[in-house]
């Protein structure tokens, strides 16, 4: 049965009656932890070719083959859409890259502003925590992730194509509403951006401040209600 079957991340491209060999880990996972055996069913992605199913062929305690068989759901379109946001300490960065690829991001920009409190992440684990964030919540795609840099390089590098829309606390700027098209939502850090940083975004014609509401939101409470907001009805 293959609804609720285990979801898998792969590298390698996807075609039916094509050989795969899983990592390590997930030889682990599929053996070991989910007890799975020879002739049992997964779905696999690789966030290019859509969705298939696979079976196991062969099964160790280190090593698995899957067989593919037949596409289950072809890639679609997704919204393009990014979540730029201020480096948080280490608990509440795992959660902001959770959530935002459960909720659709193409793409985490991590900035380090004046008032950062972190500016350095271990890059390979928030890797890992996005491409399981995929794998639970069935997305094609896991969102790229970006090294993080400093705000004033980000907007100097800033395609002007892309609406970035600022979320800042305390201001008397326009609510969030949904966004169409190419678009990115710039969630500072705890205690928010300074005026200086507000004053060298806001002349730049692709930024739009905006407001989350009346109370003042933990960074990784706003990063969930800004992307919500901005897909309103059109959530992909």
């Amino acid at each position: 049965m293959l609804f609720g079957s285990i979801r898998l991340y792969v590298d390698e491209p996807l075609a039916a009656g094509t050989m795969i060999e899983a990592t390590a880990a997930q030889a682990h996972y599929l053996g070991t932890v989910m007890r799975r055996g020879i002739g049992d069913a997964v779905r696999l992605f690789n966030g290019r070719n859509g969705e298939f199913v696979a079976q196991i062929e062969a099964i160790r305690r280190d090593r698995v083959t899957l067989l593919v068989g037949h596409n289950l759901r072809p890639r679609g379109s997704e919204r393009d859409l990014w979540l730029v946001f201020a480096l948080l300490k280490r608990d509440a960065t795992d959660l902001v890259v959770q959530k935002a690829t459960e909720l659709g991001v193409a793409a985490l920009l991590p900035v380090i502003t004046e008032r950062t409190n972190a500016h350095r992440v271990n890059e390979a684990r928030l890797g890992a925590i996005a491409f399981e964030a995929s794998e639970q919540c069935e997305r094609l795609t896991v969102p790229r992730l970006h090294t993080p840099r400093p705000l004033t390089k980000l907007l100097g590098d800033w395609e002007p194509g892309r609406q970035l829309f600022v979320a800042a606390e305390r201001s008397v700027a326009p609510a969030l509403v949904p966004a169409h098209g190419p678009a990115a939502l710039l969630v500072g850090p705890e205690g928010g951006f300074t005026p200086a940083e507000l004053e060298a975004m806001r002349i730049h014609p692709f930024v739009t401040v905006v407001s989350l509401g009346p109370r003042i939101l933990r960074a990784e409470t706003a990063c969930i209600a800004g992307l919500a907001l901005l897909q309103a009805g059109n959530c992909g």
